[in-house]
């Protein structure tokens, strides 16, 4: 079983990654952040890899960061989810802030993912709020994280997302434009409103 890969960036999309290993390529499916971390092509990267075997395929799938491919195989255990749902999942938000909405079961948070609808989401609640809980200081920054997001305005970047889906982008287009926008903020930034968001991502489109 391949546990990861360490070579050359051959070449690259938002879905899919192939490495050359000592001139072997190897391609591994990605989530939209592990898609952003990678470097050029040409370049050297790492990958945590996950091989998943069926009768009819070896299928790789590969994680920039090691918690990445921990909450995936969380993920695809729970009934429903399959890999491509998984990295969906991934793709649309970080692995902290998933460890969050699940603990906290906040299923309105999970359902502005793409793919995951009411029942999956409870689903991900039930089954996993004990396994990605980690440690008591984790969850004491659970905790307050909750309490902060109650007092403040709902969740810009799945508002935003959502608006751009009415637009017409797909799912998968209308959240890697806003992370794109969220990459390029510089540090300290106060979160932008959802109009801001909506207008940034639109640029973002639009110049590609």
């Amino acid at each position: 079983m391949i546990a990861s890969l360490s070579g050359l960036v051959l070449a690259k999309s938002p879905q899919a990654i192939v490495v050359d290993v000592g001139g072997v390529g190897y391609e591994a499916f990605v989530s939209g952040r592990t898609y952003d971390a990678l470097p050029e092509i040409g370049h050297a990267c790492f990958l945590f890899v996950q091989t998943v075997v069926r009768e009819d395929a070896i299928t790789l799938y590969g994680f920039h960061k090691k918690e990445e491919k921990e909450l995936f195989l969380l993920l695809v255990a729970v009934s429903g989810i399959g890999p491509r749902l998984a990295l969906t999942i991934l793709s649309g938000i970080g692995v902290d802030a998933l460890r969050q909405a699940i603990i906290g079961k906040d299923v309105s948070r999970l359902t502005a993912l793409p793919g995951v609808g009411k029942k999956t989401a409870q689903r991900l609640c039930v089954e996993l709020a004990e396994k990605v809980g980690g440690s008591a200081d984790f969850m004491a920054e659970t905790v307050a994280a909750r309490l902060s997001a109650s007092m403040s305005a709902p969740d810009a970047m799945a508002d935003a997302a959502s608006a751009l889906i009415n637009l017409g982008y797909s799912q998968v287009t209308a959240w890697q434009a806003l992370r794109s926008v969220e990459q390029q903020l510089p540090e300290g930034t106060e979160p932008l409103r959802v109009e801001e968001l909506i207008r940034r991502a639109l640029q973002s489109l639009a110049a590609r």
